[in-house]
């Protein structure tokens, strides 16, 4: 009989070591079901390394948007358009870490605007926002649309960085060490009409032939088709970028 509180206790440490071991045993599957290691902590800094490798996959409507574009633009030439968007999307990064709003030369004043006002943010709460290593991966058309008197094009880019935000002394978010993947719209514009791109707030072009009265459908057209009077005053504006922000 004096032997049974002995016998209780090595049972109950008997029991708690098979139950560590086979502990031990489904942590260690599971991290080689999910992460291919029997160390855990590994697969998991692993697995984050893997995220922070891995481009960002972007809206690509390119094959259907293009056609449309196309249609309203014949003269649109899509693979000067991409890389015009990839350099206004680096600039504009380039110029937020330098906080020089000179760096950015493809944007129009809407977008300059957008930017001063980013560093000037930053700059009023002593911080400095970097971009570092930067890297597009893709770029597509994502989406396009006609509203008030303006024709869209949005782009989105897949984009590889060390982004981070830094005070006077440190690091403040982000990491200086770690690769950040995200992904930026960047909005290319044309304005067919600017009286309907100031007022106009139901989305209809309505532009006519300032000679016959023909509608021109096609928004592009530097001739009427109907009569062949010279419609390009109407194109008051080339294709600019207007805006850039992160999706």
């Amino acid at each position: 009989m004096k032997y049974i509180p002995l016998i209780i206790v090595l049972g109950l440490i008997l029991a708690i070591l098979i139950l560590g071991l086979y502990c031990v045993y489904r942590v260690k599957r599971f991290s080689r079901q999910m992460f291919g290691t029997d160390d855990i902590i590994q697969g998991v800094k692993k697995a984050q390394e893997d995220v922070a490798s891995t481009p960002r996959s972007v809206s690509a409507m390119t094959r259907i948007a293009l056609p449309q574009i196309v249609s309203d633009f014949p003269d649109f030439q899509y693979d000067e358009m991409k890389q015009r968007a990839e350099n206004a999307l680096t600039q504009y990064l380039q110029a937020v870490t330098a906080q020089d709003v000179e760096i950015l030369q493809e944007g129009n004043e809407d977008l300059k605007e957008q930017l001063r006002s980013q560093i000037s943010s930053a700059v009023s709460q002593g911080k400095c926002e970097h971009f570092a290593q930067v890297k597009i991966h893709q770029t597509e058309i994502a989406r396009y649309r006609k509203e008030a008197g303006r024709c869209i094009v949005t782009f989105q880019s897949a984009v590889e960085s060390y982004h981070y935000v830094t005070d006077a002394s440190h690091v403040v978010r982000g990491s200086d060490r770690t690769l950040e993947q995200s992904r930026y719209n960047i909005d290319l514009v044309y304005i067919q009409n600017r009286d309907l791109a100031k007022g106009n707030t139901d989305g209809a072009l309505g532009i006519t032939c300032p000679n016959c009265g023909a509608p021109i459908t096609n928004l592009g057209a530097k001739f009427c088709e109907y009569c062949g009077a010279g419609v390009v005053e109407l194109n008051v504006h080339a294709w600019s970028f207007e805006n850039i922000e992160e999706a």
